[in-house]
């Protein structure tokens, strides 16, 4: 078990530099009933799908017994309709948490009780924490809102998060909803969330502790996948990771992905996400995979059933089932597209074209009603274990949850702490961070996004609680803070305010400059064509470091990589962090780490490479290095160029050392197949159903320590390379990771549990998962411990 977020070995405190207050539940008067509800009595609770006696799949399939065929195509859209004649009220399946209620689905409203909600940072800078305890704190605290939400009529049951595609391209603008670039950590991310979200065991007040004497709830989570809170849904299934760039579009782009890629790269994440998180829902993308529609491909839907153990429901992305015939001419007709998807194993369409399209295609003999039914038993069956059809939910579990479960204080340090131990030191030239207060009387903030609060979200987000612009964070420090924006905004086409922003740097004592990214240059529907910063941003950078009088501070927002070399090899840029999207809390938190109110420790989820990376096309989804084509490869696992800065990179207020405690130097393999491979001297193990994984487990302890005086919440990750190489497989690979705070001047011990078959594998070139015998290293940055696996 983890120790509780970012403390270990240390008695729980208050102080917040040294753990989280969790999730508060207090006793609250109900929320209030809903105005309406299926099996509502006296006069709709008589049906036998109402009698909660009985197995979930008999009430489905009571249900959709009652159904006509109008009736059951009515309920394959996202707004599913209402059956008036069985008390059955209209549906909204698709609302959005990726970090926060989010209103970009119809199902979440922010117009009536609930008006705000917590905006917690974005995907990319919580993944930077390297801490799953974090990760399943965040999932929870949305839940509880959400659930809130649903309670005050103004969201569904089902909300379509996380985004666990793998950020494989830096220009990809949708990488900042996701993990980042590595299948592992996407993979943990993906069960943890989702785990966490939907189920029930975080309420027992059993996996509860204590503090200051109000309940706070842990969440050590089953994963249940009977009776749950809140569904959740697994997206983009698969290899989705392009909006629009030159002539391809997310709508028509067809990827095409080597088994091999599929296998070890991304397909993991969606396995994981079923099977260790229990996931009730999966979205099938726009793009075709190998010339076949996602939403269209039975094979890989029927394998996530029938292999995975996915019990839930498969909806389209919004329309993705129109560019089926429209877009992608995949379809001769509208009701082939229909029966394409509904033969493949889809049950719900984001859109309306099977409300427009699913009766023709049974009368013409394309689609039949058993196909209709068996979609309608997946979607029933979760909203039976959301218990929509138990009658009054005001009086079931959760329903006193509203309005004071909400925007609560609990929720918004949880938001500082998660921007805490995700924002990532990338530069601090001779110590020059952090800032004593005593010691700076003036300050100049210069950058569009400084006085801006609603760019610090990033996509998905909702109307937040109480955002703090950046500006007024530095204020609360140094209350003679100016400010310049230097650019009208972050585009930067025209730096039409660089005059005001020299001045303001000229008069200033400390100067940070804010640049980098938002919503114009990286989201939906948006690829970015450079890794440069923005318009004249750099050389608005460059005006103030020759006007500042002492070196300035480059803050970094965005989730995207970034370029920045020229600020890394600048002796008047004292210092750089990354931000990312913070959320409503990032203008304190980026004061408290820019005057030392905490030790920054978050590491880089995703590679950041040269502009000159940008000359790779987009659209080749090959993972792997081909110097035969001057291709360098994809993500740290295989790009053989050089990057501005590494996957898992991040420094610190504090210098930290490493060293190997315990660690097997030899794993023999016992009553396990080996085979050598075709023309190498290379013997490695094939996994499949039969390799003893629980077996071939081992635990490694890293002695940590810091060796500053300061505090310090740190990520430790341990990689793997193997000696010998088959074709393809990585030049390294993150097998564990752990969050560890260390008191200044102290040692830890962490404990990694490291998982051969997960971990230590990739896949050959058939997609065959293997885990290659021989010499492997372990490494925890410059520490190094050799391990030999043998026959």
């Amino acid at each position: 078990m983890e120790p509780p977020l970012c403390q270990t070995g240390r008695p729980l405190t208050l102080s917040l530099h040294h753990h989280l207050l969790l999730l508060l539940f207090s006793v609250l008067p109900t929320a209030g009933a809903r105005s309406n509800y299926p099996c509502k009595p006296p006069h709709f609770n008589s049906f036998s799908f109402c009698n909660t006696s009985l197995p979930i799949p008999d009430r489905s399939r009571s249900l959709i017994s009652l159904l006509t065929l109008q009736e059951k195509i009515q309920q394959l859209s996202n707004t599913a309709a209402a059956v008036p004649r069985l008390g059955i009220p209209p549906y909204e399946w698709w609302s959005e948490s990726l970090h926060g209620l989010a209103g970009n689905g119809p199902g979440v409203r922010f117009n009536g009780s609930i008006s705000t909600a917590t905006v917690f940072p974005q995907v990319i800078l919580s993944a930077a924490s390297f801490n799953r305890t974090l990760w399943r704190a965040l999932a929870r605290a949305i839940a509880v809102e959400a659930r809130s939400m649903y309670n005050a009529e103004q969201a569904g049951l089902t909300f379509w998060a996380p985004n666990i595609n793998i950020f494989r391209d830096p220009r990809w603008g949708r990488g900042q909803e996701t993990p980042g670039e590595d299948p592992m950590v996407a993979s943990f991310y993906a069960a943890d969330y989702v785990s966490s979200f939907q189920s029930q065991s975080g309420w027992n007040p059993n996996n509860s502790f204590l503090t200051g004497g109000r309940r706070m709830v842990l969440g050590e989570l089953s994963g249940d996948r009977g009776l749950m809170m809140l569904s959740a849904c697994c997206k983009h299934h698969t290899a989705y990771d392009l909006e629009k760039w030159k002539n391809f579009t997310r709508y028509t782009f067809d990827a095409q992905v080597s088994d091999q890629d599929m296998e070890d790269t991304f397909q993991p994440p969606f396995r994981s996400c079923i099977r260790e998180g229990g996931a009730s829902c999966l979205m099938c993308s726009y793009n075709q995979v190998n010339g076949v529609p996602s939403c269209a491909r039975g094979d890989l839907l029927t394998e996530i059933r029938q292999q995975w153990g996915f019990e839930g429901y498969v909806t389209s992305d919004c329309d993705a089932v129109a560019i089926i015939f429209e877009d992608q001419k995949y379809a001769p007709s509208p009701e082939d597209a229909v029966a394409d998807v509904l033969k493949a194993g889809m049950d719900i369409n984001c859109g309306k074209y099977l409300l427009n399209h699913t009766e023709s295609a049974v009368k013409l003999g394309k689609v039949k009603e058993e196909e209709i039914d068996r979609a309608l038993l997946n979607l029933f069956s979760v909203l039976f274990r959301l218990k929509l059809f138990d009658g009054d939910p005001a009086k079931q579990k959760y329903g006193e949850l509203g309005a004071g479960d909400v925007c609560t204080k609990e929720h918004r340090q949880l938001a500082v702490e998660a921007v805490k131990q995700g924002v990532v030191l990338l530069k601090n030239e001779l110590g020059f961070l952090p800032l004593r207060r005593s010691n700076v009387a003036s300050m100049a903030l210069i950058g569009p996004a400084g006085n801006r609060s609603e760019v610090l979200g990033g996509g998905y987000s909702g109307v937040p609680c109480d955002p703090k612009t950046l500006l007024d964070g530095l204020r609360e420090f140094v209350p003679d803070t100016a400010f310049a924006a230097g650019c009208a905004n972050t585009s930067c086409v025209i730096a039409d305010g660089l005059k005001e922003a020299v001045q303001v740097a000229q008069a200033a004592e400390v100067v940070v400059v804010i640049v980098g990214l938002n919503l114009t240059e990286e989201t939906e529907d948006h690829d970015r064509v450079s890794l440069l910063l923005p318009g004249k941003q750099e050389e608005l950078v460059r005006a103030v470091t020759s006007a500042s009088k002492k070196p300035v501070i480059l803050v970094l927002m965005g989730g995207g990589p970034l370029d920045v070399s020229f600020a890394k090899d600048d002796s008047m840029i004292g210092a750089i962090i990354w931000i990312g999207y913070p959320g409503e809390v990032g203008g304190q938190v980026l004061a408290e780490a820019l005057f030392g109110d905490f030790n920054p420790g978050g590491r880089l989820p995703v590679t950041w490479y040269p502009e000159s990376f940008t000359v790779v096309p987009m659209n080749d989804m090959n993972m792997r290095a081909d110097p035969s084509r001057d291709y360098p490869g994809r993500t740290y696992r295989f790009y053989t160029g050089t990057a501005v800065y590494e996957f898992g990179y991040g420094l610190s207020y504090s210098n930290y050392t490493y060293k190997f405690l315990s660690a097997p130097t030899r794993i023999r393999l016992k009553n396990s197949s080996t085979k050598a491979l075709m023309n190498e001297e290379i013997d490695y193990l094939h996994i499949d159903e039969r390799t003893p994984c629980e077996d071939l487990k081992f635990s490694v302890k890293i002695s940590v320590a810091n060796n500053g005086d300061m505090d310090g919440s740190h990520a430790v990750l341990l990689f793997d390379r193997s000696v010998a190489r088959i074709r393809g497989s990585p030049r390294r690979q993150l097998v564990g990771f752990k969050r560890v705070f260390i008191a200044g001047n102290g040692v830890a011990t962490v404990e990694i549990l490291v998982d051969l078959c997960g971990q230590m594998s990739s896949a050959n070139e058939k997609g065959e998962r293997v885990l290659v015998l021989g010499g492997h290293i372990l490494m925890v940055h410059n520490a190094e411990h050799e391990l030999d696996i043998c026959r």
